[in-house]
C-alpha cells in the first residue's frame, strides 16, 4: 500500500467531518419545532459548528505536517466551508434572530452566505499558482475568513445561550452584524492568518494585551463572553491596522500607477 496516497486521505478525512457536523447542524435547525420553544436547538447547532471550525483547522495542519497540500484538497476545503461556515450560520441566524424580518431577513441571511462564497472564491485564486496549486500562505489573507465571520455569530448565540437567553439582542442589530460581516468578508481589509508569526515585541505586546483582556472579560462576565471578546479583538486589531497603514498603501498605490504612465511600453510587456 503506497503511504503517500494513505496520508492524502487523512486531511480530507477531517475536512468531510467538518462538512458532517455543518449538515448535522442544519439538520438540528430545520427540525426544531415552529416556534422554537427553547434555545436548545440553537445551543446544539452553534457548538455542531464549532466542532465544524475544529475539524477545519486541523485539516490543513495535518495537510502541511504530511506535505499532502493539493488543489483537490484546497477546492473541497473550500466547498466544506460554504457549507459550515456560509450556508448553516446564515440559516441559523435566520431561525434566532431574523426570522421575524419576512422577506428582509431571509435576504440578510443570504447576503451572508454570498458574501461567504465570494470571499472563498478570491481567497482560492488569490492562494493557487499559476498551476493551480496551493502556494505558501502567507501572513495576511484579505477580508475577513469565512470561518471568522460565522464564529462571531456563533459565539454571540452561545453566549446568549449561558445566560439562559436574557441578552435583548434586538432582530435590527442581529442584521447588523451579520450584514457588518458580509461586507468585511468581501472587503479588501488584511486580516492576520497566524500562520506566519514572528514573536518580536509588537506581537508579543498584542498577544499578551488579548489573552489578559480576555481572561479579564471571563471573570467578569462568564467563560462563554470569551469567545465574542476574542473574535471581536481579531476584527477590531484588522481595522485598526487597515487604517495605520492606509496613507502608505495610498502612497504605493499612486507611485505604481505613476510607473505605469511613465513607463507604458513596460507595462504592456509584463501583460503580455
Amino acid at each position: 500500500m503506497n503511504l503517500r496516497k494513505s496520508l492524502f486521505i487523512l486531511p480530507n478525512l477531517f475536512t468531510l467531518s467538518s462538512i458532517f457536523c455543518g449538515f448535522n447542524a442544519i439538520r438540528v435547525i430545520a427540525t426544531a419545532d415552529t416556534p422554537v420553544k427553547t434555545p436548545d436547538p440553537y445551543y446544539t447547532s452553534a457548538l455542531l459548528l464549532v466542532f465544524a471550525m475544529f475539524f477545519d483547522i486541523i485539516d490543513g495542519r495535518v495537510a502541511r505536517l504530511t506535505k499532502t497540500q493539493s488543489a483537490f484538497g484546497m477546492q473541497i476545503d473550500s466547498l466544506a466551508d460554504v457549507i459550515s461556515f456560509g450556508v448553516a450560520p446564515a440559516i441559523l441566524a435566520y431561525r434566532w434572530a431574523l426570522s421575524g424580518m419576512g422577506n428582509a431577513g431571509i435576504a440578510i441571511s443570504f447576503v451572508f452566505c454570498a458574501c461567504g462564497a465570494i470571499r472563498l472564491a478570491r481567497f482560492n485564486v488569490l492562494s493557487s499558482n499559476p498551476k493551480g496549486q496551493p502556494s505558501k500562505p502567507g501572513k495576511y489573507v484579505v477580508g475577513l475568513p469565512i470561518p471568522g465571520a460565522a464564529g462571531v455569530i456563533l459565539a454571540v448565540i452561545i453566549a446568549n445561550h449561558s445566560v439562559h437567553g436574557t441578552i435583548f439582542l434586538h432582530h435590527l442589530l442581529v442584521a447588523g452584524m451579520v450584514l457588518g460581516l458580509s461586507a468585511l468578508m468581501v472587503s479588501t481589509v488584511q486580516f492576520r492568518s497566524f500562520k506566519d508569526i514572528r514573536f518580536n515585541a509588537r506581537t508579543l505586546l498584542v498577544i499578551a494585551s488579548g489573552l489578559i483582556s480576555t481572561v479579564v472579560v471571563a471573570q467578569k462576565f462568564g467563560a462563554a463572553f470569551a469567545l465574542p471578546w476574542m473574535m471581536g479583538c481579531y476584527i477590531s486589531l484588522a481595522l485598526i491596522e487597515s487604517i495605520v497603514t492606509f496613507p502608505k498603501r495610498r502612497a504605493d498605490r499612486r507611485r505604481a500607477l505613476k510607473e505605469a504612465l511613465e513607463n507604458p511600453s513596460q507595462t504592456e510587456t509584463t501583460e503580455n
